[in-house]
Parts: structure tokens; sequence; C-alpha cells
């Protein structure tokens, strides 16, 4: 008998997620169905029983706060960021869990690369922040690139952090005041600048670039951003959002499943994906 899959959000006309689990789940020749469900978040309670009855779920936008009442336990991700984007029914107990920030570790990890030394962040809200976190607690010295109207959103990024890890090493600068005379082992875009359709746009300098071990960039669309398209000219290692998208799939599956994959398979995926963004929403 299949098991019953969803990804739960509010408006999912673009979404990756069914193409990417259909793959995972037929590498493992598992028996699934995997559908969307569109609803606001008003709709939930009265959905609740069917969301229930899940083998598991995804959750996107704007339901991975409002979905945490329905969890019976919490991991500890989950509990980290107050956020629920993936959850496990096993004999009727639901945990909500945050594979976003699996997927991000994982990519960063499948570069070659880690948080050693100076790392640059441009950007910290949203999924910056997470990135802001998990980079500070695997010890990263952490310079955080922001606009001046951000600067309070890091600070408070910064305060989150420094609770949890006390000699955590952070600072904030205006993304006009990056130090060019650093060398950063790792550079991370956290923000929208390069995203479709203003492709020609670079969240940095090529100094910065040049100064920096490897790039990773949270946008997937297109493939390869100038950020990404700069840093490889450049002999740099270098990283799109797809594969962050990819292995926070791939997570789901470990936890659903207790499912383990071949890094080319995911490589394959993570390509193919890539493939499919241009060629339907480029």
């Amino acid at each position: 008998m299949s098991k019953q899959y969803a990804l739960l959000g509010e408006s999912l006309k673009h979404t990756m997620s069914p193409p990417i689990h259909k793959r995972l789940f037929e590498l493992k020749g598992r028996e699934f169905n995997y559908e969307i469900i569109e609803l606001k978040a008003e709709e939930l309670e009265s959905n609740k029983d069917k969301l229930l009855s899940l083998t598991g779920m995804n959750i996107t936008i704007p339901h991975k706060i409002g979905i945490i009442p329905y969890c019976d336990k919490l991991d500890e991700s989950a509990k980290r960021y107050n956020s629920v984007n993936c959850i496990d029914n096993k004999n009727g107990v639901h945990t909500g869990y945050n594979t976003d920030c699996d997927g991000f570790l994982k990519t960063i990890s499948a570069m070659g690369t880690g948080f050693s030394g100076e790392v640059l962040l441009i950007g910290c809200g949203g999924v910056g922040r997470m990135m802001a976190i998990e980079a500070s607690l695997k010890g990263a010295k952490l310079t955080i690139a922001v606009l001046k109207s951000d600067i309070p959103l890091a600070e408070q990024v910064c305060r989150e952090i420094k609770a949890m890890k006390a000699d955590a090493d952070i600072e904030i600068v205006l993304n006009t005041e990056i130090p060019t005379g650093k060398k950063y082992s790792l550079l991370m875009n956290a923000t929208p600048v390069g995203m479709f359709p203003k492709t020609d746009a670079c969240p940095v300098p090529d100094e910065i670039i040049e100064n920096s071990g490897a790039v990773f960039d949270v946008i997937y669309n297109p493939r390869k951003t100038q950020l990404i398209k700069k840093a490889e000219a450049l002999g740099k290692k270098a990283s799109g959002g797809m594969a962050m998208l990819v292995y926070q799939a791939v997570s789901a599956h470990e936890i659903w499943d207790n499912d383990s994959y071949d890094e080319k398979d995911i490589a394959k995926l993570i390509s193919d994906m890539e493939d499919m963004v241009e060629k339907e929403f480029c």
C-alpha cells in the first residue's frame, strides 16, 4: 500500500518539491503518493484530520509556525528556529523538524568546504538568519553584511546567536563597507540580489569574490547567478541554492524512512532540477 505524503503551503504554483521527492522515493523503489495541499492559515484547523493522517509532510510558507500546534513533539532543529518544515507521523505521533538547516549544512559539506576561519554572509533575513546561526554554531568567525535598514535585524540575530553560543565571533557591517583586505574561507549570499529576472546583479564587488575560498548562493533561479559565474571563473568552489533545496528533501527521507543516498545520484538530481527550472521558469 502506498504511503501518503504531501506538501502543505498556500500558493504552490512554482514549487519544485514534487519532482524532487518523486525522484528520491523512486531511487529507493518506494510506493508513494505525494500531493500538493494549498490552504490559507484559517483553513488549517478544518483540515486537521486529513493533514494528521499523512505518513509525512513538508511545510512551506506561510505555515511553518502555524503547523507547530499540530505536532506532538519537536526536534531540536524545530525548537531552535520555532519553525517546522517537515513532519513525520509514526504510529500517530507527529514529530516536527526543520530540515532547512540540514539542507544548508549538507550543501556546504558537499562543496568540500566548512566554516573554519572567516565567513562572510550577505543578508540575514529569513534563510539568512538560519545560515548565520548554523555557521556560528559550527565555529565560524562571522561577518554579516546588510543594508543600513537591516542593522537592527542583524543585531537581533547576533543576540540570538550569543544566547546559544556566548563566545560566538560576529561582526556586523554595511554591505557597502565590507572589509576588502580580509580573506574569507566562505562567502554566502542570502539576499535576492541576482535572482531571476534581474540576473545581471551581483551582491558583492569582484574583489570580495577574489578573496573568498568558496561561494554559496541561496538563489536557484537562475542555476548560475552572476556571483556563481564569477566565482567559478576564478576557480572557486561554488554552489547555487538548488543543492540546499534537494538536500533538505534528502533529510526528510532520512527522517521518514531512514533512507540514505549515493552522492552521485543526488548530484544528478540537483542538476536535473536546475535544468527543469531553466526550462520552465526562466
